[in-house]
């Protein structure tokens, strides 16, 4: 029998059970949808961060304290104190691969101006972090090097910040807010930057200099963090070397012992990320990956149906002349049929789902052209592997036997 007879016929078989055909392609079309759906949102989340941290300049370098263990136990790096301004003159003498570098100093006080107020996260870093980190100023101007040395009270503020102290339109500049018990004067205004892909409001921080968060705020003298950049996205390997070898000499740490510090860079972070999102959408494909299973079982059963319907059917064809063979290839593409025309369903809502996610969520639309090949494939193996038994009984009926069944 010629494929396009059989195609022919198949067709006209599934057209007069519809709903049925429908229901049972439901599994399929859910299947390939889910899995496509998010293998493309995983890839498109990974592309959003991706471009995230470009835009945070990928020749950022940051140096943190380690960890500490005790017993077997992480109780992290809260109580370290292996970071000092000394370490920073360190590394921008002893390194030409680094061009700026910047303390940081983390803090959090509640901020009042008037009648408002707002628990504020404030960071003190150096005239140079917002180069570093790519901050912009919408108004006013920085601190200097001048006020970092005499640890003026002085600080730049982001929009979620304005936001929620000068909500009846006062200009910040110059005003004088309150962090704590210490008033600080707002000499600037931060470039809106929004929220990363992590959901963290970007906008929502308040710059100071370091020496005036330790001194006024924390009554520390050493630093939490390091911020530096390097002189190009190519030297940061390079860079990450220099420092390391430095804060290994200036903290005296001998050979083979383990580091006070960590080093990490933009790269290295990305690469983390999209390593934990692809992890984590391989194992949303494959709990999808499980209805086609089911799927694959619901055609199973529904060709057993139909050959059990269509016995008189086929006896009749065997005894004009039909072939055993031809009665197999009749079934198989059958659910052939149906298994591929769910799935091209299934492709369809799958992209729909994954595009109307992405311009929900911000992200940029990903489409993966072998997913949906491997996809297409793998629905003309599932309507071939399940089908192939009902196909296989139907085709070894006794034509007698089948023209007398009721």
């Amino acid at each position: 029998m010629k494929v396009i007879n059989l195609i022919r016929i198949s067709w006209k078989a599934l057209l007069r059970n519809k709903t049925r055909a429908l229901l049972t392609m439901l599994g399929i079309i859910i299947g390939i949808g889910s899995v496509i759906a998010m293998v493309s949102l995983g890839q498109s989340s990974t592309k959003s961060i991706s471009t995230e941290i470009s835009s945070m300049s990928t020749n950022v370098i940051m140096v943190m304290r380690a960890s500490q263990t005790q017993g077997g136990i992480n109780i992290g790096s809260g109580n370290v104190q292996s970071l000092t301004q000394n370490d920073i003159e360190a590394i921008k003498a002893g390194s030409v691969k680094i061009s700026k570098a910047s303390p940081v100093v983390n803090s959090s006080q509640q901020a009042v101006y008037g009648a408002n107020n707002w628990p504020g996260s404030i960071r003190g870093v150096n005239e140079d972090y917002l180069s570093i980190n790519n901050f912009e100023i919408a108004s006013g101007t920085n601190f200097t090097a001048e006020d970092v040395k005499t640890s003026e009270k002085v600080c730049l503020i982001g929009k979620t910040v304005v936001d929620n102290l000068f909500d009846d339109g006062e200009n910040p500049l110059g005003q004088v807010i309150r962090l704590g018990k210490i008033p600080v004067k707002i000499v600037g205004i931060l470039k809106s930057k929004g929220q990363n892909q992590m959901g963290m409001d970007q906008d929502d921080i308040i710059l100071m200099p370091y020496t005036t968060v330790q001194k006024r705020m924390l009554a520390i003298n050493y630093i939490h963090m390091i911020s530096a950049s390097a002189i190009s996205e190519e030297a940061s390997d390079l860079a990450v070397a220099d420092i390391e070898s430095i804060l290994r000499r200036t903290h005296k740490i001998k050979e083979g012992a383990d580091d006070d510090f960590e080093v990490r860079t933009q790269q290295q972070i990305l690469d983390m990320l999209s390593s934990v999102t692809g992890m984590l959408t391989l194992l949303l494909a494959a709990i999808a990956a499980i209805s086609l299973l089911v799927g694959g079982i619901g055609i199973m059963n529904i060709m057993y149906v139909t050959v059990t319907e269509r016995t008189r059917e086929i006896g009749l064809r065997m005894a004009v002349g039909a072939r055993n063979n031809d009665i197999l290839k009749q079934f198989l593409f059958e659910s052939s049929i149906m298994s591929l025309a769910g799935g091209m369903i299934g492709m369809a809502f799958g992209v729909g789902l994954s595009y109307i996610a992405s311009y929900f969520l911000g992200w940029p639309f990903v489409l993966n052209l072998i997913t949906m090949g491997i996809s297409f494939f793998v629905c003309a193996a599932i309507g071939i592997f399940f089908g192939w038994y009902p196909a296989r009984k139907a085709s070894n009926l006794d034509p007698i036997n089948a023209l007398r069944y009721e």
